[in-house]
């Protein structure tokens, strides 16, 4: 192997890991993905193309644009091999709400369970949660200074305008001297640990009992949020330090700030057109036999979800949502089901599917060392945290890899998450004897793998209990 293998470093970000839109380019995407997810370019290059169709759909002339469909893809794999990552990764670096569901979770309308539109609502709170906090970010410095002077008022109840003139002008002079002075006082941390009673608003919600099912948690947020507007608020008071006093009061003042029926008009837009479902474990859902009665997880569950896909409004607390444009990616390992036993509608309506590969031994050794954050360097920093410095020789990555490959060959495979299981077996002392142990420098060589290992990989019956 040719890779080094050395003590973590702190490495300088040369580029951000949100790209600009524009620059978003196919290319560009899958050279981010490959920072985090080893091999499977065909899923990489699936994905990246996707991603830019939805950038040039947005630059099409109006008429024409609604009547471009997004490219819905399945991931065909076993588990561990990159395809939640790759979604994951996809929708960091696209900025999108992004949500990831499980198949198997769902049940038909009409049944106990979460019906599929929850996925659709779920993505709209992630996307006005995600533009609120952008927001909160523009007003965070008005919102300081306006906090900042709630809490002179609270230190300095009489403030200059609410003192005399004329003959007390000197007076009003050194109320101001006093209160510029606390602000620099406050500014400098100087008033931190003091404290402060503060008033805060409190929802007050009358006592509704639901019963524990599933999918009452929507029931719920949605009483909330009907009481809400009717209810007052009650304040209480706090006694807290101007530090979390002046956090507190930020945060009022923030929302005060922030106009929410731009902030949901905003979450919309984004939802529809630039919204991801990643879809997980969709092999769940295929019916398997003919079994009398109706099959409510599963061919249910696909009936139901192909509106969704198709493109439908689902009603959520902030209204409509139309999800004609919303990009879904499915994945499943398909082991004892093909994706063409999905009901063909459904299938129309996934019209990309790519097979990820089991991962090789090859495979293994660049996922040790290659990726921004690889297992290695996880380990390496853990350690570093004792005091300890920690180097993997190279051919200790390859006996690694190579038992890793092992194991997945011979019992289940579980693609990379049998990297992680190999490694805390290999280091497990190490751990627990920190940070008693004097050793301050621990090389770890393939003698020291063979040694740790090799028994538990070649008992067959052990390894499938430990690793």
């Amino acid at each position: 192997m040719d890779a080094k293998v050395i003590p973590l470093v702190k490495e300088e970000e040369k580029s951000k890991e949100n790209l600009p839109q524009t620059d978003l380019t196919p290319k560009a995407i899958v050279k981010a993905l490959d920072k985090y997810v080893i091999g499977q370019e065909k899923a990489k290059k699936a994905v990246a193309i996707a991603l830019r169709n939805r950038w040039r759909r947005q630059r099409v002339r109006e008429d024409l644009r609604e009547e471009i469909m997004p490219n819905n893809i399945i991931l065909i794999g076993p588990t561990g091999v990159g395809k939640t990552e790759i979604a994951r990764r996809l929708a960091k670096l696209s900025q999108a709400p992004f949500i990831k569901v499980e198949a198997s979770k769902f049940t038909e309308v009409g049944y106990v369970g979460r019906d599929v539109d929850a996925m659709v609502r779920d993505l709209m709170g992630i996307a006005v949660s995600m533009v609120r906090t952008e927001k909160s970010e523009e007003v965070e410095e008005k919102a300081k200074d306006l906090a900042e002077d709630r809490l002179l008022d609270l230190l300095l109840p009489q403030s200059p305008q609410s003192a005399p003139s004329g003959p007390e002008g000197e007076r009003v002079k050194q109320i101001h001297r006093t209160r510029e002075n606390l602000r620099k006082m406050l500014r400098g941390g100087g008033l931190d640990d003091r404290m402060v009673e503060i008033e805060v608003q409190r929802q007050m919600f009358p006592f509704v009992e639901i019963l524990p099912v599933t999918g009452s948690e929507d029931l719920e947020m949605n009483l909330q949020e009907m009481f809400s507007g009717v209810l007052p608020k009650k304040k209480k008071t706090r006694k807290v330090t101007v530090k979390e006093a002046h956090r507190i009061l930020s945060q009022e003042e923030a929302e005060k700030l922030i106009d929410m029926d731009e902030t949901i008009a905003e979450a919309k837009k984004r939802t529809e057109n630039s919204g991801i479902i990643f879809l997980d474990e969709i092999d769940k859902i295929v019916a398997m036999d003919s079994r009398s009665g109706p099959d409510v997880s599963r061919g249910g569950v696909q009936r139901d979800l192909l509106p969704l896909v198709e493109g439908t409004n689902v009603l959520t607390k902030h209204g409509f949502v139309k999800t004609d444009h919303i990009l879904f990616i499915a994945a499943g390992a398909f082991h004892q089901a093909k994706p063409s036993d999905l009901i063909p509608e459904l299938q129309g309506r996934f019209p990309i599917r790519v097979e990820l590969k089991s991962l090789t031994k090859e495979d293994f050794q660049r996922i040790l060392v290659e990726p921004k954050n690889a297992l290695l360097k996880q380990y390496t920093a853990l350690l570093e945290t004792e005091g300890v410095s920690v180097e993997f020789t190279p051919d200790a990555v390859d006996e690694i890899a190579y038992f890793a490959f092992q194991v997945n060959e011979g019992t289940e495979d579980i693609g990379a998450r049998r990297l992680q299981t190999i490694m805390t077996t290999l280091l497990e002392e190490i751990l627990f004897s920190l940070p008693d142990s004097r050793r301050k420098k621990i090389l770890i060589n393939k003698k020291k793998v063979r040694d740790t290992l090799k028994e538990i990989v070649e008992d067959q019956d052990l390894s499938r209990y430990i690793l």
